[in-house]
């Protein structure tokens, strides 16, 4: 119910100030957590599902960062490399 609310409150938002645009904008009635990210491809302009950073060291996958909103993979490079070196004490093990 909590869901169709926030449905409606966006959908009326967006009536009353005439635009397609509103912060979070619930696309999904059964997934709500999901979001639209504009990646610009040919095949498809628009996907939906959650953003992974992952790091590979020596064969060994670490999960970094987990999100449903689009984010810039800059914006965790430092607290990536933090992480590498605190784990294997130094930024890069090769």
């Amino acid at each position: 119910m909590l869901v169709i609310q926030e449905l409606y409150r966006q959908q009326r938002a967006m009536y009353e100030r005439r635009t397609h645009r509103i912060e979070d904008r619930i696309v999904s009635i059964s997934q709500p957590h999901l979001r639209p990210m504009v990646r610009g491809k040919a095949s498809a302009p628009v996907e939906f599902g959650a953003k992974v950073s992952v790091s590979m060291i020596k064969s060994y996958a670490f999960w970094e960062r987990l999100s449903w909103d689009g984010f810039h993979e800059g914006v965790t490079l430092i607290e990536t490399l933090e992480a590498c070196r605190k784990h294997f004490g130094c930024f890069f093990n090769l």
